[in-house]
């Protein structure tokens, strides 16, 4: 039997019945604190202002912006009146976002100011002129049909956009029984969240997950640390990433413990907050945790009270682990793996697994989920230690893909099984190894690229004819993109030119790291790319050894 079938809203209720003054959220570079009680009111409040701008059960609100407090009170307001947050890349640029609001169908989006190079209020303007002319709340655009409502996200005033205490306001002058109304139409099985991710097709496709999985997910998820409602966990990663909201925030909300974020990732601010926090747990991808090892003030923290976390995104090596179980007090940190459609976890190591369990494998399967292994030609489970497709079948496949039935179908077989699109092993002790991929997907630094998406983003950069994208090893992020481009008769195009264009344009971890060009690409006999062929050259032009998992593509 499953943890729970409550909805997010409802357990977040019943947290708060049961321990109101507990800590639950602790920003501590600026002493802000929330205990469940005080939260719970900041969301009902949020949550009534979202019902008198007219958003209700299935609307769909994005949310853009850093690990701010209000992402948090607005994924709870939403999922309190049924609407579904569709999480939004901070690293996102005007490209992206337009697909997204296009396909996800926004009502109303929530947003801050920028991000690091990005003007988010720019941007926004750029896409929908009309905000600039229209009242708050009477948005009619062109592009996007379905978007009524900009929401900003801080105190100050922007054209055509309601503001924070704006919306708090109208929540103010809303009955408490409309939410009580709203709050009871909602089922455990009603899509909750809605999460971007790519595939080897090219643009993204939007996963649908509900309140039944991210929940129960992020209990197990917890479990998996032996989290206690005495723990703290510190939450570096981003909360769009089902890192963030269903390892961090879900995990924590299950156990009743207290989470202390960062709005964004900085080593320095991390080991701050775990030592003021007496932080138990810390959350990272392995270029994070190097990051944390490396500062040159990493031995003036006192980060003894460390216990646990969690490690993902990509293989840990085994020098940077043994580091984060002695130096940082980690013994009992955990490596957990799956994607977002699995909500995202469907295998994790345990608290007292070796260093070389750790390092080298993704543990073993999650309670009341099934994973396998199969050859990938046939769809034959295989034995132990023979590589094959991972696939998992259980509570904590997504719902689907938003409007895209046929990619659905392809990734959800018959059976139920979720096809991940990773080659592993399993051990005669029910351990997986992840040995390579079957899609062709480049992971830097825990985001996942998709070659075909930079692909058809790269044809519209003037002077480009034809792009191919392939990924290369690197020892900072793991694996970085390289671009082999053929330009068009008489096009001067440059490697400055292409990047510079993409910089502007696209998130800038998809931005190519290396560009190469070429006059003809190798092919199969049936006129396919080779892309291996593609990656040896890149290696061989950068001076890189060969070294892990090549996927040959098929004749």
């Amino acid at each position: 039997m499953l943890f729970t079938d409550k909805t997010v809203g409802q357990f977040l209720e019943d947290v708060v019945a049961g321990d109101p003054e507990r800590g639950f959220i602790v920003y501590a570079d600026r002493n802000l604190r929330f205990t469940y009680a005080q939260f719970n009111r900041r969301v009902d409040r949020t949550a009534r202002g979202l019902l008198a701008l007219g958003i209700g059960k299935g609307d769909h609100v994005g949310i853009w912006a850093r690990n701010v407090p209000d992402w948090l009170t607005m994924a709870f307001a939403t999922a309190k009146i049924g609407a579904v947050l569709v999480t939004v890349n901070t690293l996102y640029k005007s490209h992206e976002l337009a697909y997204v609001l296009q396909q996800s169908d926004m009502k109303a989006l929530a947003m801050v100011d920028r991000f690091r190079d990005s003007d988010y209020l720019e941007i926004v303007y750029g896409l929908v002129p009309e905000l600039r002319q229209c009242e708050r709340g009477r948005l009619v655009s062109a592009e996007f049909p379905y978007l009524r409502h900009v929401i900003y996200l801080g105190q100050e005033k922007h054209r055509g956009m309601y503001n924070t205490n704006e919306l708090l306001l109208l929540g103010d002058h809303t009955p408490e029984e409309l939410l009580k109304e709203a709050a009871a139409g909602v089922h455990c099985d009603d899509v909750v969240n809605m999460q971007y991710t790519s595939g080897t097709t090219g643009f993204p496709k939007g996963v649908m997950l509900t309140h039944r999985n991210i929940l129960n997910n992020g209990y197990y998820i917890g479990e998996g640390q032996k989290l206690t409602a005495e723990d703290r966990v510190c939450i570096p990663v981003p909360f769009f990433h089902c890192f963030g909201l269903v390892l961090g925030v879900m995990a924590v909300l299950t156990h009743g413990c207290t989470m202390v974020p960062l709005e964004q990732f900085d080593p320095l601010l991390a080991l701050a907050a775990v030592e003021k926090e007496r932080c138990t747990a810390l959350y990272g991808v392995p270029t994070m945790f190097i990051a944390e090892l490396s500062h040159p003030m990493f031995r003036l923290f006192d980060l003894s009270s460390l216990r646990t976390g969690i490690m993902a995104g990509s293989p840990c090596p085994i020098e940077t682990m043994r580091q984060v179980m002695t130096e940082m007090h980690m013994p009992e940190v955990t490596i957990c793996y799956g994607l977002t459609e699995a909500s995202p976890v469907f295998t994790q190591t345990t608290t007292d697994d070796d260093i070389e369990r750790k390092v080298s494998t993704v543990g073993r399967a999650h309670p009341h989920i099934e994973v396998k292994i199969v050859d990938p030609e046939t769809g034959e489970e295989v034995g132990p230690h023979v590589p094959g497709e991972i696939c998992c079948r259980g509570y904590n496949v997504m719902k689907g893909y938003y409007k895209m039935p046929e990619a659905t179908a392809e990734a959800i077989d018959a059976d139920g099984w979720l096809h991940s699109g990773d080659l592993a092993t399993v051990d005669e002790d029910g351990y997986y190894r992840i040995v390579g991929r079957l899609k062709d997907m480049i992971i830097r630094g825990g985001e996942n690229i998709y070659p075909r998406e930079i692909e058809e983003f790269l044809y519209t950069v003037p002077g480009v004819k034809d792009a191919q994208v392939v990924g290369v090893p690197d020892p900072k992020f793991g694996e970085e993109a390289a671009a082999f481009i053929i330009r068009h008769d008489g096009a001067d195009l440059t490697e400055d030119d292409v990047k510079d264009y993409a910089r502007m344009r696209i998130a800038r971890y998809k931005v190519p790291r290396y560009v190469f060009f070429v006059d003809e690409y190798p092919l199969t006999a049936s006129g396919k790319v080779q892309k291996y062929r593609l990656r040896e050259e890149a290696r061989r032009l950068l001076g890189i050894d060969g070294v892990g998992f090549e996927q040959r593509d098929e004749d």
